[in-house]
């Protein structure tokens, strides 16, 4: 029988090397996988692609990693949070790369790619510089671009509990990118609050476990 549980979070995301993508769920600081961030900040591999929402905010999670000089290019739908400090320094010095979209279609190309879908045509974005470079199409009258499925080598995710098969559940809006994350990253390494040796609620669990690779233990939340 499959047992995906790690000690802790060091040896959860010890698969993590140099020049990895990682996703990271939450939202604001609701859903933040802050012992796993932790961990990678301490292991300090390089050269690393963030995808997530923002690009952190303060001196914890995605903010440690770009303070440490650790993150190569971020992927996210808006930089500049107001604590957003280590993110606009690594920018201004030409340190970090950077890549913007909407948010609706940061969400919607990690569902194509967990989906197993090559893309999707939007409006948003017609016409204007985010459009630059990419195919459009005029459908119905109305104008679309071309947006690629979004994957990622890792996914770091929070579920407030999980049981040893990897299935999840999540609190309130801590329930934001983490699943489809789970399901676009070709690795999906999950914190829980509760870790259960028994198997959850089937009617309950948001993430099933064939999306997760391995979870552990954090209680911590903040």
């Amino acid at each position: 029988m499959i047992d995906k549980t790690c000690a802790d979070p060091a040896a959860a995301i010890a698969p993590i090397g140099d020049g990895a993508s990682v996703m990271v769920g939450g939202f604001g600081t609701s859903g933040i996988p802050y012992g796993l961030l932790n961990a990678l900040a301490e292991k300090g591999a390089r050269d690393l692609t963030i995808i997530s929402n923002n690009a952190g905010e303060g001196e914890a999670g995605i903010a440690a990693l770009l303070k440490l000089g650790l993150v190569a290019k971020v992927i996210c739908s808006y930089p500049r949070t107001p604590g957003s400090v280590w993110f606009e320094r690594r920018y201004k010095a030409g340190e970090v790369a950077l890549e913007v979209m909407p948010q609706g279609t940061l969400a919607e190309r990690m569902r194509a790619a967990g989906s197993g879908l090559g893309g999707f045509f939007t409006p948003t974005g017609y016409g204007t510089r985010l459009a630059e470079g990419k195919e459009t199409r005029v459908i119905d009258g109305r104008g679309y671009l071309f947006e690629p499925p979004l994957s990622a080598d890792f996914a770091l995710i929070r579920g407030e509990a999980g049981d040893r098969w990897g299935n999840l559940t999540y609190h309130a809006t801590a329930r934001n990118f983490n699943p489809v994350m789970a399901m676009a990253a070709r690795h999906s390494i999950a914190e829980v609050r509760h870790l259960s040796t028994e198997p959850l609620d089937p009617e309950r669990v948001v993430t099933p476990g064939i999306f997760i690779a391995s979870l552990c233990a954090y209680a911590v939340r903040p």
